[in-house]
């Protein structure tokens, strides 16, 4: 069942929803390198800013497409409230992820929580 899940999730992302949120001036954006492209990846999702760092949570961990681009390289992008933060992402693996979520905006983490199935904890370091 996870693995028809993680199918039918991200082909709904990745076609519908991603493009859609992706031009709304103010939905947080991930942008990453694409590790074999090269290209710059932005993928919308939902975290929340503590003081110089970011915090989400991947519902399908080192499966996601922007995580496996984070491992390649670190170096990533944050759009928050509509402006650009330049940073260093790190995967928590020995963080509890449901015990992040609950300090997540509510509407994604219940997203998240019903739809993963490999939570990762990631955190951001901003730079500026």
């Amino acid at each position: 069942m996870s693995d028809r899940r993680f199918r039918i999730t991200t082909a709904f992302q990745r076609h519908v929803a991603n493009p859609l949120t992706r031009l709304m001036p103010f939905q947080t954006l991930l942008e990453t390198t694409g590790r074999v492209s090269g290209q710059p990846r932005r993928t919308p999702l939902g975290g929340k800013r503590v003081g110089d760092s970011f915090w989400l949570v991947s519902e399908f961990g080192t499966k996601s497409q922007y995580v496996r681009n984070i491992q390649a390289d670190p170096r990533v992008r944050v759009r928050i409230g509509g402006r650009w933060h330049h940073g260093t992402a790190h995967l928590l693996p020995d963080d509890d992820p449901v015990a992040r979520l609950r300090t997540l905006p509510k509407g994604n983490s219940m997203a998240v929580k019903a739809l993963g199935t490999r939570l990762l904890t990631i955190r951001v370091d901003l730079t500026d």
